[in-house]
């Protein structure tokens, strides 16, 4: 039994038959539905567009809308799995051909996710900075002035309390932070503020 990168379990059945039905493709409409694909990966918001050009390719090719919807799912869902497991374009190449997809429309559709992978990237940290925006900070220090333990009378730390939008709603997160943690916490959030003015 063949194992798969994306998943740790052996994939549906749906999904072999999925891609055995996109081996018969002639390799002109597989690379466009490939085109179409990636083009849904990295522009999510234009979906409805995406399903009117999906109608018009199965109309004038003669395949069955419902049919084509479910290879194209197929075909969306490898590629995003690989960006979350951070796969590299060898591995989803290997998936796919594990799946059933020829060695040819293998390579090309793994080719279209290297040329992608940057792009793609991008795409998905700013959905997750999105969902998980920070929208409000509350601080306050204070000084440890009694306790049971000697050690930790006259520490300070720093209690926090974060308002993150989840998406749907918001949520509270609280943290009490000792102040070398505080400085770790601030390190890190440099290092986030640094790396996404490099990647914008």
């Amino acid at each position: 039994m063949a194992t798969f990168h994306f998943t740790k379990e052996t994939p549906p059945d749906s999904m072999f038959s999925d891609f055995q039905s996109l081996n018969k493709f002639p390799d002109e409409l597989f690379d466009q539905l490939v085109q179409f694909s990636f083009q849904f990966l990295l522009e999510p918001s234009k979906s409805s567009r995406l399903v009117e050009q999906l109608e018009d390719f199965a109309g004038s090719n003669g395949v069955g809308a419902g049919a084509l919807k479910n290879v194209f799912k197929s075909l969306v869902y490898l590629p995003n799995a690989a960006l979350k497991k951070s796969l590299a374009a060898a591995q989803l190449q290997e998936d796919f051909q594990n799946l059933g997809l020829s060695p040819k429309k293998a390579e090309t559709a793994s080719q279209q996710f290297e040329d992608n992978l940057l792009l793609l990237s991008r795409g998905a940290l700013g959905q997750t900075l999105m969902v998980n925006q920070l929208v409000d900070i509350e601080w306050k220090f204070g000084v440890t002035a009694s306790t049971s333990e000697l050690n930790r009378v006259g520490n300070t730390f720093l209690q926090m309390k974060l308002v993150i939008n989840t998406g749907s709603s918001t949520k509270d997160v609280f943290l009490e932070l000792t102040l070398p943690q505080f400085y770790s916490f601030l390190h890190e959030m440099e290092r986030a503020k640094n790396s996404l003015e490099f990647l914008s």
